[in-house]
């Protein structure tokens, strides 16, 4: 094929892909803080410039990869979690989204602080291999559960939809061959295709479930639209160390990255990219948006896609930015299947397991040091599947944390790391 048409195929790949995973975070966020479908509207809008922008900054003078810039799942689920515990805290949603925007404010200029005086070795120190091993591995269970769930259609009584949901699995069966099976051509645009064609079959078995395209209502467009910032210091703690333990992302994805394509990158480009990451998440804090990270998850895209050139990631992030400002094609876009959007993304992030398992670089365990890796993880992936309200008893600021997994699990291997010296238990 023509390079330019490959050019222009992985642009709308890397469109999509980026719309599906950005599209859900603020409408969850604005239902949870129950906004006026105006507010809901701009903050839709500004996440999809902002992410666009900040994926093309990235490609650009950032890390240089092509990895997504999106929200962080982390902050999301922290985020949800403190604006469905408002009533228990004795809050309003404000006074909780206002104590959010303070610390991730706050966590952002330490941020800039440890970039601008290059205290990225001393993140790196924290943040050592095998902590983001675990995070890899964290996060790919994570995703999975997410995306699993997704992808099936259920009803009102709460029983599965099956035919929807078998279609779902038709889409990923298809998918794999496509990947698995295909000629490289084929096997690169194995997401574009299948998202394609699932959503077209959808459209056509389905017609009573199909979205609508409605054009976009008119946006208010209001700064701290969850809540101006205040002094609720227990929300501020919870909030800047959330964005703190954020920062593991991009070393992960960098690093991650750096295997996947085989290219070296320095120091500078971990400060430059954190840099990016920082300033775009100050301003959208301003339009109610979660925080921004590179996501890790983009590994299994590209391992998927095989199609490492930056320029269509960048071009992907163009158009994104183009579909925010004018409403009609974010509109045409919404009307997307999640379950088809679900079903196709399962099988990109299936990729991320092999990328957690390299990142061991083949080291063994015995009998001692597999507690090393297998402790976090499981206690990790333990509390992603157990539900949250068994743990109302406890303090409502340590709420947001023992209910994360992914929080729990990379908490518990740095303490593991800096506590255990592991080379005294290796036969």
């Amino acid at each position: 094929m023509n390079k330019s048409y490959i050019t222009i195929f992985s642009s709308i790949q890397w469109l999509l892909f980026i719309f599906a995973n950005t599209v859900v975070v603020p409408i969850s966020i604005a239902t949870v803080f129950e906004l006026s479908p105006e507010t809901v509207s701009m903050m839709m809008r500004s996440s999809l410039v902002f992410t666009g922008l900040a994926c093309i900054l990235q490609g650009w003078v950032g890390h240089r990869f092509p990895l997504m810039e999106g929200h962080s799942g982390l902050l999301w689920g922290v985020m949800l979690n403190l604006g469905l515990s408002a009533s228990s805290l004795g809050m309003d949603l404000t006074e909780i989204g206002g104590g959010i925007a303070s610390g991730v404010i706050l966590a952002c200029l330490v941020t800039l602080i440890l970039v601008v005086f290059n205290g990225i070795p001393l993140l790196q120190a924290i943040f050592t291999p095998m902590v983001m091993s675990v995070y890899l591995f964290l996060l790919t269970f994570q995703l999975i559960f997410i995306f699993f769930k997704g992808m099936l259609k259920f009803t009102e009584e709460g029983t599965i939809d099956i035919a929807i949901s078998l279609f779902s699995v038709a889409v990923i069966i298809l998918v794999s061959i496509l990947k698995i099976k295909g000629s490289k051509l084929i096997s690169n645009f194995s997401i574009l295709i299948g998202l394609a064609v699932g959503w077209i079959f959808y459209e056509f078995l389905f017609a009573d479930e199909a979205i609508t395209a409605s054009p976009s209502g008119a946006a208010d467009f209001s700064l701290f639209p969850l809540g101006a910032p205040n002094l609720e210091w227990g929300i501020i703690a919870v909030a800047f160390f959330a964005v703190m333990l954020n920062l593991s992302n991009t070393f992960a994805s960098i690093n991650a990255a750096k295997q996947v394509i085989h290219k070296e990158t320095s120091n500078k480009n971990f400060r430059q990219s954190i840099f990016i990451t920082t300033i775009v998440t100050i301003v959208g804090t301003g339009f109610g948006l979660v925080s921004y990270t590179p996501f890790t998850s983009s590994i299994g895209f590209l391992q998927s896609t095989r199609i490492f050139e930056r320029k269509p990631f960048m071009i992907g992030g163009g158009l994104l930015t183009i579909i925010g400002l004018i409403p009609l094609f974010g509109s045409f876009l919404s009307t997307m299947p999640i379950t088809v959007g679900n079903a196709v993304l399962f099988v990109a992030y299936l990729q991320l397991f092999g990328t957690a398992y390299s990142s061991l670089n083949g080291k063994t365990f015995n009998s001692n040091t597999i507690f090393r890796v297998a402790f976090p993880i499981l206690i990790g992936v333990s509390l992603m599947n157990v539900s949250p309200e068994i743990f109302a008893n406890l303090p409502v600021f340590a709420q947001p944390f023992i209910t994360n997994g992914l929080i729990m699990g990379m908490l518990i291997s740095i303490v593991l790391e800096r506590t255990v010296k592991w080379s005294n238990y290796e036969d």
